[in-house]
C-alpha cells in the first residue's frame, strides 16, 4: 500500500495546486476504502469536489497531471470524476459532472485533448453509487469532511445507479466475468437486504444466498479477484447464473 499512499499524496499535493481555494475536498471510495484493494487488478477510484465550474484550461493542466500519475498507477489505473459541491447536498441524481477521466479514455485524451474536455461533461448514474460508499465508508484525503459535503443518496437512486451497471449481465458477462458475477452478488444482497457491500463482501453474501449449484462459480470469481490467478470458465454455468441474478434483481 506504499506505492498507493505515495500517489495519492502525490495527487492531492497536484490538485491543491491547479485547483486551488475552489478545491473543496478529495474523496477515495472503492476497493482501497473497502478492504479489497488488489493492485494487479483494482484501480483507484476518487472523486474531486469543487465550488465552481472549471475553466477549459484548468481542466488540460489537471487532465494533463492525472495522464502524468496514472503511469505510476497499478494497471487498471485512475478513475476520476470531478463534481461541484451543489449536487452533493441534497444529491442530484443522475448526477452533473465537470469531467471524468479513466484509463478506458486515454487514447482519446492523449490524441486530441481539447476534444475530450469539451466532451466529457454532462451527466451520469454512477456517481450515486461512488457517493453512497463515500457517505458511508469513503475516506477524506484532504478538505472537508465527508458528512460536511455530502448528502445521503436515496434508496431507489443507489439501486438504479448499481443496477445500470450490470443491465447487460447476460449478454456480457463473459467479457468480464469475476467484475459481473460479483457485481450481481452484491446488487442482489441490497435488493433483498439494503446491504452496501463491495465485490468481495458482495461474492461472500452470495455464496451463503444463491443457490448451491452456483457455489463453485463465485468462489472462483472471489479467488481469481483476490490473487494473481486468472480462473477458466464455464460458460454456459456462468451464463444460467446472470440470468437466474438478473431474473431475482428484477423480481
Amino acid at each position: 500500500m506504499n506505492a498507493l499512499n505515495d500517489l495519492l499524496k502525490s495527487f492531492v499535493t497536484q490538485c491543491q495546486k491547479i485547483l486551488g481555494d475552489d478545491l473543496v475536498g478529495i474523496y477515495l471510495h472503492g476497493s482501497a476504502v473497502m478492504g479489497c484493494y488488489n493492485e494487479k487488478k483494482s484501480d483507484i477510484d476518487l472523486l474531486v469536489v469543487v465550488n465552481e465550474a472549471i475553466p477549459r484550461d484548468i481542466k488540460h493542466r489537471f487532465l494533463d497531471m492525472v495522464v502524468e500519475l496514472n503511469t505510476y498507477a497499478p494497471p487498471k489505473g485512475i478513475e476520476l470524476s470531478i463534481v461541484k459541491r451543489e449536487v452533493c447536498d441534497p444529491f442530484v441524481y443522475p448526477t452533473p459532472f465537470e469531467l471524468h477521466f479513466s484509463i478506458a479514455h486515454l487514447e482519446w485524451y492523449k490524441t486530441d485533448p481539447l476534444d475530450y474536455i469539451d466532451k466529457m461533461t454532462g451527466t451520469d448514474k454512477d456517481p450515486a453509487a461512488h457517493f453512497t460508499i463515500i457517505y458511508h465508508r469513503g475516506k477524506c484525503l484532504y478538505g472537508k469532511d465527508i458528512k460536511d459535503v455530502f448528502g445521503a443518496v436515496g434508496k431507489k437512486d443507489y439501486f438504479d445507479s448499481i443496477c445500470s451497471d450490470i443491465e447487460d449481465a447476460e449478454t456480457e458477462i463473459m467479457n468480464d466475468p469475476t467484475y459481473i458475477i460479483l457485481n450481481l452478488c452484491r446488487v442482489l444482497a441490497y435488493k433483498k437486504e439494503e446491504l452496501i457491500l463491495s465485490k468481495r463482501e458482495g461474492g461472500k453474501w452470495g455464496i451463503c444466498n444463491a443457490p448451491e449449484k452456483y457455489r463453485n462459480l463465485i468462489l472462483q470469481a472471489l479467488d481469481e479477484y483476490s490473487s494473481d490467478r486468472s480462473a477458466k470458465w464455464e460458460e454456459n454455468n456462468a451464463r444460467e447464473f446472470a440470468e437466474y441474478m438478473i431474473a431475482q434483481i428484477r423480481n
